[in-house]
């Protein structure tokens, strides 16, 4: 008998809302007033998406100028510690609603009783503003578990993150479905042994998705059906639990098995989480 789905996990940025953009103004803004002479246009930051994190970017493009590592480190800190501000501010004022179908696949989840949680590579800071935007005072409760960069060091494609989601929920792989809008985000679920629905947007739609049971250029809406784009599940219309469920139950494959075989890492992150009673 199969298990049955119990848990969805969601990564937080390009997923649930399309911030993107905004984390490239407010990188751009960053380097501006600290008299950096980085400037990221749509076309660098869709291929610096590849490295997950901003202090990862920053620092990788300051190393390919040369320079002292050490120093570089310092610049990087300082850099990214103005672009959380100034990226904080931006989604404080300006208007970033949820992607299609996010809001109600969230609500038919928690009628339902399946357990919700987000996995990102972004900071705990950044999940609050944009839940408490998108949903006033109840946004954090609606997660049972919420994994970020202040937790997990491990960046995605690293399971890390994904292995802390499931040692909090004190759930299994097979227990769950990860909706990705990455490459990265994609591996790092597979990895960690969880199937995955992909999202993609404007910066992710050329990259590959191996191993995910579905890829759709949005969960879609009733009378506003998604865009199949890969993917061997079955599916119609829009993401709703229904689906969400038969993608659970459809055989998924060796891509899978390949991905684990990669990526081992995450596995001590989720012993010390149980070790330290957040699981």
């Amino acid at each position: 008998m199969k298990p049955a789905l119990k848990a969805v996990i969601f990564d937080m940025d390009g997923t649930l809302a399309d911030t993107e953009e905004l984390h490239r103004q407010a990188f751009n803004l960053a380097f501006e007033e600290g008299g950096c002479p980085l400037r990221w246009s749509r076309g660098e930051y869709k291929s610096l998406l590849a490295i997950s994190g901003g202090k990862e970017r920053i620092l990788h493009c300051l190393q390919a100028r040369g320079g002292d590592l050490a120093r570089l480190k310092e610049e990087t800190a300082a850099l990214h510690r103005r672009k959380s501000e100034l990226y904080k501010e931006k989604l404080e004022t300006e208007n970033v609603g949820l992607r299609p179908g996010i809001r109600r696949l969230l609500m038919e989840c928690q009628r339902e009783g399946i357990l919700l949680a987000i996995a990102t590579s972004s900071s705990r800071k950044n999940v609050e503003t944009l839940l408490s935007g998108a949903f006033a005072d109840g946004g954090l409760a609606l997660f049972a578990s919420i994994m970020t960069s202040d937790v997990v060091e491990g960046k995605k494609p690293s399971p890390a993150v994904y292995h802390a989601a499931l040692a909090e929920l004190e759930l299994r792989p097979q227990d769950c479905i990860a909706v990705e809008d990455t490459k990265n985000g994609n591996a790092a679920a597979l990895a960690a042994g969880v199937k995955t629905i992909i999202t993609c947007h404007a910066l992710t739609m050329d990259e590959d998705f191996d191993g995910a049971a579905l890829v759709l250029d949005q969960l879609g809406e009733p009378g506003k059906p998604f865009k199949r784009l890969g993917g061997d599940a079955p599916a119609a219309g829009y993401v709703d639990l229904a689906l969400l469920r038969a993608i659970h139950a459809w055989p998924q494959g060796a891509a899978i098995d390949r991905v684990r075989r990669n990526h081992s890492g995450g596995v001590k992150i989720a012993a010390k989480l149980r070790g330290a009673g957040r699981a």
